[in-house]
Protein backbone atom coordinates (compact mmCIF):
# COMPACT_ATOMS: atom_id res chain seq x y z
CA UNK A 1 0.00 0.00 0.00
CA UNK A 2 1.19 3.56 -1.12
CA UNK A 3 1.96 6.14 1.41
CA UNK A 4 -0.62 8.33 0.35
CA UNK A 5 -3.17 5.57 0.02
CA UNK A 6 -2.55 4.20 4.00
CA UNK A 7 -3.06 7.62 4.97
CA UNK A 8 -6.34 7.83 3.72
CA UNK A 9 -7.32 4.58 4.76
CA UNK A 10 -6.12 5.95 8.05
CA UNK A 11 -8.30 9.06 7.94
CA UNK A 12 -11.74 6.10 7.05
CA UNK A 13 -11.03 4.01 9.92
CA UNK A 14 -10.92 6.87 12.04
CA UNK A 15 -14.15 8.54 11.01
CA UNK A 16 -15.71 5.36 10.94
CA UNK A 17 -15.45 4.49 14.38
CA UNK A 18 -15.70 7.94 15.33
CA UNK A 19 -18.73 8.89 13.36
CA UNK A 20 -20.96 5.36 14.50
CA UNK A 21 -20.13 7.05 18.11
CA UNK A 22 -20.68 10.51 17.47
CA UNK A 23 -24.30 10.04 15.54
CA UNK A 24 -25.31 7.52 18.07
CA UNK A 25 -25.08 10.40 20.89
CA UNK A 26 -26.44 12.88 18.13
CA UNK A 27 -29.16 10.91 17.82
CA UNK A 28 -29.96 10.62 21.69
CA UNK A 29 -28.88 7.42 22.32
CA UNK A 30 -26.67 6.12 25.17
CA UNK A 31 -23.94 3.93 25.04
CA UNK A 32 -22.50 1.31 27.07
CA UNK A 33 -18.79 0.13 27.24
CA UNK A 34 -18.10 -2.98 28.72
CA UNK A 35 -14.44 -2.54 30.10
CA UNK A 36 -11.91 -5.69 30.34
CA UNK A 37 -8.79 -5.57 32.11
CA UNK A 38 -6.71 -8.30 30.47
CA UNK A 39 -5.34 -8.92 33.65
CA UNK A 40 -8.43 -9.61 35.71
CA UNK A 41 -10.09 -12.57 33.16
CA UNK A 42 -9.40 -15.85 33.49
CA UNK A 43 -8.34 -17.41 29.90
CA UNK A 44 -10.17 -20.17 30.52
CA UNK A 45 -13.44 -18.42 31.14
CA UNK A 46 -13.23 -15.78 29.00
CA UNK A 47 -14.22 -17.15 26.22
CA UNK A 48 -17.42 -18.63 27.48
CA UNK A 49 -17.94 -15.18 28.80
CA UNK A 50 -17.85 -14.16 25.45
CA UNK A 51 -20.11 -16.15 23.97
CA UNK A 52 -22.82 -15.68 26.30
CA UNK A 53 -22.26 -11.65 26.28
CA UNK A 54 -22.62 -11.56 22.65
CA UNK A 55 -26.32 -11.92 23.37
CA UNK A 56 -26.25 -8.62 25.23
CA UNK A 57 -26.68 -5.18 24.00
CA UNK A 58 -22.84 -3.96 24.37
CA UNK A 59 -21.88 -0.77 21.77
CA UNK A 60 -18.43 -0.78 23.03
CA UNK A 61 -15.27 -3.18 24.36
CA UNK A 62 -12.91 -1.18 26.18
CA UNK A 63 -9.42 -3.23 26.48
CA UNK A 64 -6.94 -2.41 29.18
CA UNK A 65 -5.94 -1.36 32.58
CA UNK A 66 -3.55 0.49 34.69
CA UNK A 67 -0.83 -2.37 34.99
CA UNK A 68 0.00 -5.06 32.46
CA UNK A 69 1.39 -8.11 33.94
CA UNK A 70 0.98 -10.58 31.46
CA UNK A 71 1.21 -9.28 27.90
CA UNK A 72 -2.07 -10.99 26.29
CA UNK A 73 -3.76 -8.06 24.78
CA UNK A 74 -3.00 -9.19 21.09
CA UNK A 75 -4.36 -12.77 22.24
CA UNK A 76 -7.40 -11.00 23.64
CA UNK A 77 -8.42 -9.07 20.53
CA UNK A 78 -8.21 -12.05 18.32
CA UNK A 79 -10.65 -13.75 20.34
CA UNK A 80 -13.00 -10.89 20.69
CA UNK A 81 -13.11 -10.08 17.75
CA UNK A 82 -14.45 -14.28 16.70
CA UNK A 83 -17.74 -12.75 18.74
CA UNK A 84 -18.11 -9.50 18.17
CA UNK A 85 -18.56 -6.23 15.26
CA UNK A 86 -18.46 -3.79 17.43
CA UNK A 87 -15.29 -1.54 18.28
CA UNK A 88 -12.37 -2.35 20.60
CA UNK A 89 -11.10 0.30 21.72
CA UNK A 90 -8.12 0.52 23.86
CA UNK A 91 -7.87 1.85 27.07
CA UNK A 92 -4.46 2.16 28.15
CA UNK A 93 -2.43 2.49 31.60
CA UNK A 94 0.87 1.83 29.75
CA UNK A 95 2.21 2.83 26.41
CA UNK A 96 3.48 -0.76 26.22
CA UNK A 97 -1.07 -1.31 25.75
CA UNK A 98 -0.91 0.00 22.01
CA UNK A 99 -1.64 -3.02 20.18
CA UNK A 100 -2.52 -2.55 15.95
CA UNK A 101 -5.10 -5.22 16.17
CA UNK A 102 -7.38 -3.39 17.99
CA UNK A 103 -10.32 -0.81 16.30
CA UNK A 104 -9.45 2.36 18.31
CA UNK A 105 -7.51 3.81 20.96
CA UNK A 106 -8.39 6.28 23.62
CA UNK A 107 -5.47 9.04 23.28
CA UNK A 108 -5.89 9.69 27.13
CA UNK A 109 -4.17 13.01 28.49
CA UNK A 110 -4.54 13.76 32.03
CA UNK A 111 -5.99 17.00 32.46
CA UNK A 112 -6.77 17.10 35.80
CA UNK A 113 -3.49 16.02 36.93
CA UNK A 114 0.16 18.07 36.56
CA UNK A 115 2.46 15.14 35.71
CA UNK A 116 4.02 16.33 32.34
CA UNK A 117 4.55 12.60 31.52
CA UNK A 118 0.39 11.79 31.31
CA UNK A 119 -0.38 15.10 29.98
CA UNK A 120 2.11 15.17 26.10
CA UNK A 121 5.35 12.86 27.69
CA UNK A 122 3.44 9.01 27.06
CA UNK A 123 2.21 10.49 23.82
CA UNK A 124 5.21 11.70 22.45
CA UNK A 125 6.70 7.97 23.13
CA UNK A 126 3.67 6.68 21.04
CA UNK A 127 2.76 8.78 18.67
CA UNK A 128 5.26 7.92 15.55
CA UNK A 129 3.65 4.19 16.47
CA UNK A 130 0.20 4.91 16.41
CA UNK A 131 0.65 6.90 13.24
CA UNK A 132 1.70 3.79 11.17
CA UNK A 133 -1.35 1.55 12.68
CA UNK A 134 -4.62 1.52 11.35
CA UNK A 135 -5.81 2.84 15.05
CA UNK A 136 -9.05 5.54 14.79
CA UNK A 137 -7.27 8.16 17.71
CA UNK A 138 -9.93 9.29 20.33
CA UNK A 139 -8.47 12.34 21.43
CA UNK A 140 -9.98 12.27 25.01
CA UNK A 141 -9.33 14.81 28.42
CA UNK A 142 -9.59 12.25 31.51
CA UNK A 143 -10.49 13.71 34.69
CA UNK A 144 -10.00 11.95 37.46
CA UNK A 145 -12.34 11.85 40.62
CA UNK A 146 -11.73 11.34 44.06
CA UNK A 147 -13.77 8.03 45.27
CA UNK A 148 -13.26 7.07 48.29
CA UNK A 149 -10.28 5.94 47.92
CA UNK A 150 -6.55 5.45 46.28
CA UNK A 151 -6.79 3.81 42.77
CA UNK A 152 -4.10 2.24 40.97
CA UNK A 153 -4.55 4.88 38.43
CA UNK A 154 -3.87 7.79 41.08
CA UNK A 155 -0.98 6.01 42.53
CA UNK A 156 0.36 5.06 38.78
CA UNK A 157 -0.06 8.69 37.65
CA UNK A 158 1.14 10.32 40.43
CA UNK A 159 -1.58 12.78 40.46
CA UNK A 160 -4.07 13.94 42.90
CA UNK A 161 -8.19 13.26 41.40
CA UNK A 162 -10.55 16.19 41.55
CA UNK A 163 -12.16 15.96 44.76
CA UNK A 164 -15.49 14.57 44.64
CA UNK A 165 -18.33 17.14 45.88
CA UNK A 166 -16.25 19.68 43.46
CA UNK A 167 -18.38 19.93 40.59
CA UNK A 168 -16.52 23.39 39.60
CA UNK A 169 -13.32 22.43 39.46
CA UNK A 170 -14.37 19.40 36.96
CA UNK A 171 -16.21 21.73 34.77
CA UNK A 172 -13.28 24.31 34.39
CA UNK A 173 -11.20 21.19 33.86
CA UNK A 174 -13.36 20.18 31.40
CA UNK A 175 -13.61 23.20 29.50
CA UNK A 176 -10.26 23.70 29.03
CA UNK A 177 -10.51 20.42 27.52
CA UNK A 178 -12.77 21.03 24.74
CA UNK A 179 -10.96 24.11 24.36
CA UNK A 180 -7.66 22.35 23.56
CA UNK A 181 -9.24 20.40 21.36
CA UNK A 182 -9.91 17.43 22.93
CA UNK A 183 -12.83 15.45 21.09
CA UNK A 184 -13.94 13.37 24.30
CA UNK A 185 -14.07 13.99 28.19
CA UNK A 186 -13.61 11.47 30.41
CA UNK A 187 -14.92 11.56 33.85
CA UNK A 188 -13.19 8.46 36.04
CA UNK A 189 -13.15 7.20 39.76
CA UNK A 190 -10.40 4.79 38.43
CA UNK A 191 -10.53 1.12 38.60
CA UNK A 192 -11.87 -0.05 42.32
CA UNK A 193 -13.55 3.26 42.72
CA UNK A 194 -15.53 2.95 45.70
CA UNK A 195 -17.87 5.57 45.17
CA UNK A 196 -19.42 6.51 41.83
CA UNK A 197 -18.99 9.68 40.37
CA UNK A 198 -21.29 12.46 41.86
CA UNK A 199 -24.30 13.05 39.30
CA UNK A 200 -24.57 16.76 40.31
CA UNK A 201 -20.81 16.65 38.55
CA UNK A 202 -21.46 14.85 35.00
CA UNK A 203 -24.65 16.97 35.01
CA UNK A 204 -22.51 20.60 35.26
CA UNK A 205 -19.70 19.39 33.41
CA UNK A 206 -22.69 18.03 30.85
CA UNK A 207 -23.94 21.45 30.64
CA UNK A 208 -20.86 23.12 29.92
CA UNK A 209 -19.54 21.01 27.15
CA UNK A 210 -20.21 20.05 23.37
CA UNK A 211 -18.55 17.02 23.13
CA UNK A 212 -19.28 13.41 24.07
CA UNK A 213 -19.04 12.19 27.81
CA UNK A 214 -18.05 9.36 28.93
CA UNK A 215 -17.99 8.14 32.81
CA UNK A 216 -17.02 5.47 34.23
CA UNK A 217 -15.83 4.14 37.64
CA UNK A 218 -17.48 2.65 40.81
CA UNK A 219 -20.70 1.80 39.25
CA UNK A 220 -22.21 -1.64 41.21
CA UNK A 221 -26.16 -0.83 41.45
CA UNK A 222 -28.63 -0.24 38.39
CA UNK A 223 -29.97 2.73 39.94
CA UNK A 224 -25.94 4.14 39.56
CA UNK A 225 -25.88 3.54 35.94
CA UNK A 226 -29.64 5.19 35.68
CA UNK A 227 -28.19 7.88 38.02
CA UNK A 228 -25.22 8.24 35.23
CA UNK A 229 -27.18 8.25 32.29
CA UNK A 230 -30.14 10.55 33.47
CA UNK A 231 -27.19 13.03 34.56
CA UNK A 232 -26.02 13.39 30.85
CA UNK A 233 -23.11 10.48 30.22
CA UNK A 234 -23.23 9.29 26.78
CA UNK A 235 -21.34 6.65 27.19
CA UNK A 236 -20.90 4.62 30.88
CA UNK A 237 -18.09 2.55 31.28
CA UNK A 238 -18.22 -0.38 33.67
CA UNK A 239 -15.67 -3.54 34.04
CA UNK A 240 -15.28 -4.28 38.19
CA UNK A 241 -18.36 -5.06 39.04
CA UNK A 242 -18.76 -7.39 35.97
CA UNK A 243 -15.69 -9.22 36.80
CA UNK A 244 -17.15 -10.22 40.24
CA UNK A 245 -20.47 -10.71 39.11
CA UNK A 246 -21.11 -11.09 35.27
CA UNK A 247 -24.96 -11.36 35.46
CA UNK A 248 -25.02 -7.43 36.17
CA UNK A 249 -23.54 -7.17 32.21
CA UNK A 250 -26.69 -8.07 30.57
CA UNK A 251 -28.74 -6.35 33.40
CA UNK A 252 -26.61 -3.06 33.13
CA UNK A 253 -27.24 -3.77 29.33
CA UNK A 254 -31.12 -3.75 29.51
CA UNK A 255 -31.21 -0.93 31.33
CA UNK A 256 -29.15 1.35 28.63
CA UNK A 257 -31.80 -0.36 25.86
CA UNK A 258 -34.27 1.81 28.15
CA UNK A 259 -32.70 4.69 27.17
CA UNK A 260 -32.74 4.24 23.77
CA UNK A 261 -29.79 2.84 23.17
Amino acid sequence: MLKKEKYLYFLILMNSVEKNIVNSIKKGKKLFAWLIDPDKVSPETFEKKLIKAKKFNIDLIFLGGSLLVEDKITEYIKTIKKYFSIPVILFPGSTNQVNKNADAILFLSLISGRNPDFLIGRHVEVASIIKKTSLAVLPTGYILVESGRQTTASYISNTFPVPHHKADIAVSTAIAGELLGLKYIFLDGGSGALKSIDTQMISAVKKNINIPLIVGGGIKESEQLKNAYNAGADIVVVGNIIEDNFDKLQEFTKIKASFGG
